[in-house]
């Protein structure tokens, strides 16, 4: 359990280094230097409640552990918010201004979703040996202004705020990335029977 604890405070902490380059540098450098922050997360094997979620059945993660999970990213997240506000208050008005644009709409929820996709995918090309997925996926996600629930949690804890549109997010990053997740495992079904049928 420990374990557990201590690497799910350590990818809040991750995340939340990309998200502060995020809030002071702005477009364009923030998003790539962000990509920073899920690199040391898939490097240290730590515990990011979206680089996990999508592969809930491909692990066979338990579900009392990812929920152990999503809630010490969200409690560590938003005190990592804190302690960067402190830190540096030039960042509290652009996470403010962030947080004013969040709405609880089937759009927030869409952004979200495919929010979710691309983590799945950037942990999954990882895992198959190319950082690539992380390097142009955790740009684009930001660029299109889908939704991090994670980063999203530690803008909130900058902003010293709170928004409902975070449930949004926690959902629609779950549900993209276990969509996209079976997706997958679909696709290598098909690819093993048509080998399978190829040598008969």
């Amino acid at each position: 359990m420990f374990e557990l604890i201590k690497k799910s405070i350590g990818a809040s902490l991750l995340i939340g280094l990309g998200n502060f380059a995020l809030l002071k540098l702005g477009n364009p450098i923030g998003p790539i230097i962000f990509a920073f922050g899920l690199l040391g997360v898939c490097y240290l094997g730590l515990n990011l409640f979206t680089g996990k979620c999508g592969f809930l059945f491909e692990d066979k993660l338990k579900v009392k552990d990812l929920a152990i999970i999503l809630i010490i990213n969200l409690i560590a997240g938003y005190l990592v918010g804190l302690l960067f506000s402190l830190a540096d208050p030039t960042i509290v008005d652009a996470a403010a201004s962030k947080v004013d644009s969040w709405e609880f709409t089937l759009p927030f929820f869409v952004k979200s979703f495919l929010c979710g996709v691309i983590m799945y995918l950037a942990v999954k090309m990882y895992k198959k040996g190319t950082p690539l997925g992380i390097i142009f996926g955790i740009p684009l996600f930001i660029f299109c202004g889908f939704q991090h629930c994670i980063a999203n949690v530690i803008t909130l804890g900058v902003a010293t705020t709170f928004s409902w549109s975070l449930i949004l997010a926690i959902l629609g990053n779950f549900i993209g990335a276990v969509f996209m997740s079976w997706i997958a495992v679909e696709a290598t079904k098909s690819k093993t029977t048509a080998k399978q049928k190829s040598r008969q």
